[in-house]
């Protein structure tokens, strides 16, 4: 056997050996805290809340486009929904997250602190998906989408008992009603876009809004209050008086927000006039 021969035989053993370590790492189980994923049945409380996706990493608020971090955030927030959905907030546990969401429960305590806080950022990740009000090219279209995304939310068995557990979990935890409050407060400025582009096709009036600075106690129009208007009556019924709600209620509460909006009631009080000064003479 010659040197040359003994040099091409060491190669082929090295390059067989590499690919036998590159082949072992690659069947090894991942670790059990990074193997979550998320699925699609994610809290949808309102219209159009959509599944979000967060190695350790400093708090669960923080975001990132994806990895390790954002798997168990997934993985901890599909547990929490199963878990809001069979057992109810009051019995909801760490253990029962940790069991399953594949994440230790000592890396659940440290990142998440309770309950509480599972429920809270389960919210938060709901809010951090990229949903858009309906664009019908009508108000009345736009409204009307508006109303039947939210009936089909809490009518639609794959979301409808995640998305009402969580608004129950709202009523038990003031962290939980926290994080409703803000998930919502942002869903409706997103819902804001509907009364611009009525406003620029000329369907609504831009009002004093429009003109810098408002002139005095003159009204400027409630863009907020208007979008609220379309699901304040479907969630009275799903959530105070329980009655069942469709897609004719939907049409109905749609249809009174805009003839409100169109008679002028979602005005805003403009700025106060100051006090007089001095008495009069």
């Amino acid at each position: 056997m010659t040197a040359e021969t003994d040099r091409t035989d060491g190669t082929d053993n090295a390059a067989r050996a590499d690919r036998a370590h590159r082949t072992s790492r690659a069947d090894r189980p991942a670790d059990a805290s990074g193997t979550g994923t998320g699925s699609e049945a994610a809290a949808k409380p309102g219209a159009g809340a959509g599944a979000g996706a967060a190695a350790e990493a400093p708090g669960p608020g923080t975001r990132r486009p994806g990895g390790r971090t954002a798997r168990t955030r997934a993985a901890v927030r599909d547990a929490v929904l199963t878990g809001l959905t069979e057992h109810g907030y009051p019995g909801l546990t760490v253990e029962y997250v940790a069991e399953h969401s594949g994440v230790h429960k000592t890396t659940l305590y440290r990142r998440w602190g309770d309950v509480e806080g599972l429920v809270a950022d389960a919210l938060d990740l709901a809010g951090e998906d990229s949903w858009l009000p309906p664009d019908t090219g009508s108000l009345a279209g736009d409204l009307r989408a508006l109303a039947r995304e939210v009936v089909e939310s809490f009518t639609d068995p794959a979301v409808a008992v995640s998305g009402s557990a969580m608004i129950a979990a709202a009523f038990q935890s003031e962290r939980a009603a926290a994080a409703l409050r803000a998930y919502y407060a942002e869903r409706f400025t997103r819902c804001e876009a509907i009364v611009e582009r009525a406003i620029a096709r000329g369907e609504l009036p831009a009002g004093p809004a429009a003109v810098e600075p408002a002139p005095l106690n003159t009204p400027t129009l409630d863009a907020g209050g208007l979008v609220r208007s379309v699901s304040a009556p479907l969630f009275f019924r799903l959530f105070i008086t329980r009655e069942p709600v469709d897609g004719a209620l939907a049409d109905q509460a749609a249809a009174a927000t805009l003839a409100a909006a169109r008679a002028g009631a979602f005005g805003a009080p403009g700025p106060a006039a100051p006090p007089p000064s001095g008495r009069a003479s």
